[in-house]
C-alpha cells in the first residue's frame, strides 16, 4: 500500500465516528419532527395537544426536544455496532483460528516455514499478521550466525511484540464510544425526565384547577426521556461487554500464538 493511500485510510478512518454520529443526529431530528410529530399521530391533527390512543409515534414525540439526542445515541450505537461486528470478523480472518494456529504449528514441526508464511496471506486477519511478522523474522534469524541464542530469541520477541502492537488499536477501535453511550444514555434520559417534572409541577402549581394537559405533557415526557435513556445504555452495555470479551479473546490467542511460536524457534536454535 502506497503512501498516499495509506494516509487517505488513516483520514478516512479517523472521519467515520464524527460523521457517523452527525448523520445520526440528522435523521434522528428528522424522523422526530416529520414522522413522530406528523399531525395524523395527534387529536384533531394538533401535535401539541393529545396523541392519538394507542399511537406510540405520538407519545413518543411527547417526549420533548430530549428525544432526538436520545434517538442519536440509539442510532450511533447501532452504526457502531455495525462497525465492530464488521471489523472483528476481518480479524478473524478466512477460517477457524484454532484450525489456523494447528496447521502453523504443524508446518514448523516440519520445518516448513515458507508454507507457513503462505498460510498466513491465505488467512489473514490480526493472527495471521502477527504470526506472518513471526515467521519472517524466523527465517531471518534461522540462517544468521551473527548472533547468539539469547540474543535471537529478544529479537524474535520483538518482532512479535511489534506486530501485536500494531494490531491491537484494529481491535479496540471505536469502543470508547460504546462504553461513552452506556454511561451518557441514562444521564440524558435523566435530563428529560428532570424537564418533564419540572413541567409537570409547573402545572400543579398553578392556581385554580391544574393545567391538565400541561400535566399529562410532562409526565408524559419525564417516563419517555427515562426509557429511551435506560433502553440505550442498558443495549450499549450489552454490546460493550460483548465485543469486549471478543477482543479479549483474540488477544489471548494472540499472545498463546506468538509464544508458542518463540518456544519452537528456541528449540530449533542450537545454542
Amino acid at each position: 500500500m502506497s503512501k498516499e493511500s495509506s494516509k487517505f485510510k488513516d483520514v478516512m478512518n479517523s472521519l467515520f465516528a464524527p460523521v457517523a454520529i452527525i448523520v445520526a443526529f440528522i435523521v434522528a431530528y428528522y424522523l422526530f419532527t416529520n414522522v413522530m410529530g406528523n399531525p395524523v399521530n395527534f387529536e384533531a391533527g394538533n401535535p401539541k395537544g393529545h396523541p392519538i390512543q394507542g399511537n406510540y409515534l405520538g407519545m413518543i414525540y411527547k417526549g420533548g426536544i430530549i428525544v432526538p439526542i436520545l434517538m442519536t445515541c440509539v442510532l450511533t450505537l447501532i452504526i457502531f455496532v455495525f462497525e465492530r461486528g464488521i471489523t472483528l470478523s476481518r480479524v478473524q480472518g478466512k477460517g477457524r483460528l484454532n484450525v489456523f494456529v494447528a496447521n502453523i504449528q504443524s508446518l514448523l514441526a516440519q520445518d516448513k516455514i515458507e508454507e507457513a508464511v503462505t498460510a498466513c496471506d491465505k488467512q489473514k486477519g490480526s493472527l495471521a499478521n502477527v504470526l506472518k511478522a513471526g515467521l519472517v523474522r524466523y527465517r531471518d534469524l534461522a540462517g544468521d550466525s551473527s548472533l547468539e541464542k539469547d540474543q535471537k530469541i529478544t529479537s524474535m520477541k520483538q518482532a512479535l511484540e511489534e506486530a501485536t502492537a500494531l494490531e491491537l488499536p484494529t481491535l479496540s477501535k471505536n469502543m470508547v464510544i460504546l462504553s461513552t453511550l452506556a454511561s451518557i444514555s441514562v444521564l440524558i434520559g435523566l435530563i428529560g425526565t428532570v424537564i418533564g417534572m419540572i413541567r409537570a409541577f409547573g402545572a400543579l402549581a398553578q392556581a385554580g384547577a391544574p393545567d391538565a394537559l400541561a400535566l399529562a405533557t410532562g409526565i408524559s415526557e419525564a417516563l419517555i426521556n427515562t426509557a429511551f435513556g435506560i433502553t440505550g445504555s442498558t443495549f450499549a452495555i450489552i454490546f460493550y461487554n460483548y465485543f469486549s470479551s471478543q477482543i479479549d479473546g483474540y488477544t489471548f490467542k494472540i499472545d498463546e500464538a506468538g509464544f508458542s511460536l518463540t518456544q519452537t524457534f528456541a528449540a530449533s536454535v542450537s545454542k
